[in-house]
């Protein structure tokens, strides 16, 4: 099987666009436009490989890849290549990609995580290539090559994914029961199935990042199974500044982070000027699995210790630290969604329930869009339109001013912005929208002053003027807050608010405060404290066993700023 080289065209009009490379710069490069279309990506058979599978073939050892797209630290692909032939699979199901939180910009990614898999199986098989694609409904699939060829055991990582996802897996669960198939479902990322208390989770993870990374397999027998076409689109979203995908790609980031770009983590993360360089950039590889959770940890622990053993390295160790402690957390916000799956349609507390249920469409469409009239606000979102990724802090603001300053409904701003984060992962986003819109009864409220944010994280107005051109001409005495200039110098700056640029859409602080008022009545109520004390003991973090104050920042940490 292989991939033909004219099937990764993204149509026939080619257009400038530009990417982020392995350093976290951004590069130039030819993309061709997406239409909505079927458009295939022609995952060819080898010739060799066309006749029918030989029935001669034990059963086989199917190997399903989902959210693990590597060979390295793959205990799947490794038990299976010792008890004979293999099948690496992948199936692309359409259902799944018609889901309110997924999008073109995450499936792109993905195919060329899946370009770069199918190469390195290829080499473990002494082949071109090695991946085994098909399209349709998992179980449909599974039972196809059941019934051609016999299945001896499926092989796949435990996934948290997102509802549809848990359902499928369900469904598989009891095709292969039904069918007698073993099915070995083995944990990742510290994650553990059927967790009942927090107590001890914490050591579990670390023994598990601890543990020696799976090798690849010396050789893999692959099974000779046809292979369908995948297709370059799944809709007609564009993302032209979005990061490539391919764990060689993750692991040069990882290298040039560790190596380097580290010095400026602390410093440079708060900012959507700097975080795009500074912060790791790691989040869609772990997302996706083209990198192992635990090989970041441990080659970031082999970093510390070479530090650690350097003069005038406290600054470093320092910023590494914190970003091992993200590593960690990153798994927390998993587990909890693991243990409970509705917090992706439910809030984790009730006191809100029976608000923010109704959609506006003409404030949700304004904050959608990036056309609020707050230009720190719009900004922020024009950049994650266009990249796919934006930092911790700026998700956090978007979020929260949706919520609390115009009192959206946290489900339909969760699903927007997880369509729109190529990095998305189901158990960091829910937990985090959930977090910053005041739902889960045991985080602080971080109602966010988001023209203090724009003064603190964009002094001069660099960052409103790349992503709001309209602005452009404006100085920086009024890019902040640009509905205060009077009219005469709206027309000399080329801008009129409320027809070259919106008006603030709501009041900042008028809003803030009716939300905050809506907040503490909601939470101050007997029974309401009841529910988050109950809620506290069983899905916070144990590191901490004593009493704590209000935290500030409490798991509010910059998960995406890996």
């Amino acid at each position: 099987m292989t991939f033909l080289s004219s099937s990764l065209g993204r149509g026939k009009n080619t257009v400038a666009s530009t990417r982020v490379g392995c350093d976290g710069t951004l590069l130039s490069h030819a993309s061709q436009r997406q239409e909505y279309r079927c458009d295939l990506l022609c995952l060819a058979l080898e010739p060799s490989l066309r006749n029918r599978y030989n029935p001669s073939v034990p059963p086989l050892q199917v190997v399903w890849f989902k959210r693990d797209l590597r060979v390295y630290d793959h205990a799947p692909l490794y038990e299976a290549s010792q008890r004979g032939w293999v099948v690496p699979l992948y199936i692309f199901e359409p259902e799944l990609w018609r889901q309110p939180d997924t999008s073109n910009r995450q499936w792109r990614f993905i195919r060329e995580c899946l370009l770069e898999l199918d190469r390195e199986l290829g080499k473990l098989a002494g082949r071109q290539s090695g991946l085994i694609t098909r399209v349709g409904n998992a179980v449909e699939v599974l039972e196809q090559i059941y019934q051609a060829h016999g299945i001896a055991a499926l092989w796949v990582h435990q996934e948290v994914g997102n509802g549809w996802t848990f359902e499928r897996d369900k469904a598989v669960r009891r095709w292969a029961k039904a069918r007698g198939i073993p099915f070995h479902e083995l944990p990742q990322d510290g994650i553990v199935r059927g967790l009942k208390s927090r107590e001890g989770w914490r050591e579990h993870w670390e023994s598990v990042m601890a543990q020696p990374c799976v090798p690849v397999p010396a050789r893999l027998q692959i099974a000779p199974l046809r292979s369908d076409r995948l297709p370059t689109a799944v809709d007609d979203d564009e993302c032209p500044g979005a990061q490539m995908g391919g764990r060689s790609h993750g692991l040069a980031l990882l290298q040039s982070f560790l190596a380097h770009r580290v010095r400026r983590y602390t410093r440079g993360l708060s900012s959507p000027l700097t975080a795009p360089h500074a912060c790791s950039r790691l989040s869609p590889y772990l997302a996706y699995g083209a990198l192992s959770l635990r090989e970041v940890v441990q080659a970031t622990r082999q970093r510390l210790t070479e530090l650690r053993e350097q003069p005038n390295a406290a600054r470093l160790v320092s910023a590494l630290e914190a970003f091992e402690s993200r590593l960690r957390w990153r798994s927390h916000f998993m587990q909890r969604l693991e243990s409970l799956p509705s917090i992706e349609f439910e809030p984790m507390h009730p006191a809100l329930a029976h608000e923010r249920t109704e959609v506006d469409p003409v404030l949700f469409e304004a904050w959608a869009q990036g056309r609020t009239g707050y230009p720190f606000v719009d900004a922020c979102m024009r950049m994650l339109h266009a990249t796919g990724w934006l930092n911790f802090r700026m998700r956090a603001m978007l979020t929260a001013f949706a919520c609390y300053h115009l009192w959206q409904p946290w489900r339909a701003v969760g699903l927007h912005l997880a369509r729109l984060y190529v990095d998305y992962e189901p158990g960091i986003h829910w937990s985090q929208i959930q977090m910053q819109a005041g739902t889960t009864g045991i985080s602080a409220f971080r109602i966010y002053n988001v023209v203090k944010q724009s003064y603190d994280q964009d002094p001069t107005g660099a960052f409103i003027r790349r992503w709001v051109p309209e602005l452009r001409r404006v100085p920086t005495v009024w890019i902040h807050e640009p509905y205060r200039m009077p009219l005469e110098l709206q027309r000399e700056y080329g801008c009129i608010i409320g027809v070259d640029y919106p008006a603030p859409i709501v009041d900042q602080e008028t809003a803030a405060r009716a939300a905050r008022q809506k907040l503490m009545q909601a939470y101050r109520t007997p029974e309401a404290k009841a529910i988050s004390e109950q809620i506290l003991q069983q899905h916070s973090s144990r590191t901490r066993r004593e009493p704590r104050p209000a935290p500030k920042r409490t798991q509010q940490l910059e998960l995406f700023e890996l």
